[in-house]
């Protein structure tokens, strides 16, 4: 897990009321996180790779 101290984290829009989870971006590096477990640190993802999984799921392949 990391820790991404100065990241400014928004909220996923599909879990609307639910506030699930947290996206930053950082340079190279896209943190994820559970909003309600802020504690336990963040994924991260380097940037490249978060843009393919997030095309992929526009794309509707997985």
């Amino acid at each position: 897990m990391y820790s991404l101290p100065d990241a400014a984290w928004r909220t996923s829009s599909y879990t609307q009321q639910q506030n699930c989870v947290e996206v930053a971006d950082t340079p190279g590096v896209t943190g994820v996180r559970d909003t309600k477990n802020r504690d336990l640190g963040a994924l991260a993802f380097p940037s490249a790779e978060w843009c393919a999984l997030v095309e992929a799921a526009r794309r509707g392949l997985l």
